[in-house]
């Protein structure tokens, strides 16, 4: 069948928009409407996240595939309408051999590539920089602790933003998608007055705890979360390939205003980090500027005694 040339047009312009789209979702971290699936992330640990994700799901479509067509086929061709009789036997050893012995390999199969992942990602050696990430009631502290063999004193905390948190408060009358970031991306909930800089195409080591409770350090652009527990280190990498905004929340309940606990990962080339990480250690290790003494006020003079004669 042949397209006129306004439907072939019609179809191009179909197809370019589908892929603008799949651009698009594939430039944003935060979740899109009608996204079905998970997002493959910046990192390679999040790929191979992504990857195992999918080598399951094709193994779940196949399996259903074959169960649910033998189901049907039974159904269909072996009906009683049709003259059917139900066989007599109960036990079949060679057919439950298959289905004990195919399942376990499929298992295998699947925890091998997973078994990698989670080596790798607990390998944290050769690392070029190291961030501690501390988690209090609600807001987390960081520590830029070295970057090469450079040590660093730059501390920050950073918590919801201004616009969420005035936003959020019962009766505030204020529209919770009126608050966007400069892209006129809604980020309410999801910004911060301080977010965590890092620095692209780098391995970047993080030790993680709490000082109160248990909380969770979760992007999932990442591909990994660790949890923050007080008196506990876990320690994990990343590795972001690309520039950009990524946010995370708090995944472990954590209080009253767990959900009012956002992260924002800033991913930048390493020459941008580096100068933004320099002006930051100049001013943690800046000297203070001592005060001024303060001036006494300066008591009258005595009255001379009079001379004596």
């Amino acid at each position: 069948m042949k397209l006129s040339k306004s439907k072939f047009a019609q179809v191009l312009l179909a197809g370019m928009a589908a892929t603008i789209a799949q651009g698009a979702l594939a430039a944003s971290t935060l979740p899109q409407r009608w996204q079905l699936n998970m997002h493959p992330g910046v990192t390679q640990t999040s790929r191979d996240a992504y990857d195992l994700h999918m080598l399951a799901f094709w193994i779940c479509c196949a399996i259903g595939a074959i169960v649910f067509g033998a189901m049907f086929i039974a159904m269909f061709r072996d009906r009683k309408s049709k003259g059917a009789v139900a066989a007599t036997w109960s036990h079949n050893t060679k057919a439950e051999i298959v289905w004990t012995v195919l399942p376990i390999l499929i298992l295998i199969g699947m925890a091998y590539p997973a078994t990698g992942v989670l080596i790798n990602e607990a390998y944290t050696n050769e690392s070029q920089m190291t961030v501690k990430i501390t988690g209090y009631q609600w807001k987390w502290g960081y520590d830029y602790v070295n970057w090469g063999d450079k040590a660093y004193h730059v501390h920050f905390i950073a918590k919801l933003d201004a616009d969420s948190d005035k936003t959020r408060q019962l009766k505030s009358g204020l529209d919770p998608m009126a608050v966007k970031d400069a892209s006129g991306e809604n980020t309410y909930l999801l910004n911060v007055d301080h977010p965590l800089v890092l620095p692209t195409n780098t391995k970047v080591r993080f030790v993680i705890t709490g000082d109160d409770v248990i909380h969770s350090w979760w992007v999932p652009a990442l591909g990994w979360k660790a949890d923050a527990i007080p008196g506990i280190i876990n320690d994990t990498w990343t590795n972001i390939s690309e520039p950009g905004i990524y946010r995370g929340q708090c995944a472990e309940l954590c209080g009253q205003d767990h959900g009012f606990m956002p992260i924002v990962v800033k991913a930048v080339p390493p020459e941008e980090f580096k100068a933004w990480l320099e002006q930051q250690e100049a001013a943690a290790t800046a000297p203070a500027t001592p005060a001024a003494p303060a001036t006494a006020p300066t008591a009258p003079a005595p009255d001379a005694a009079p001379a004596k004669a």
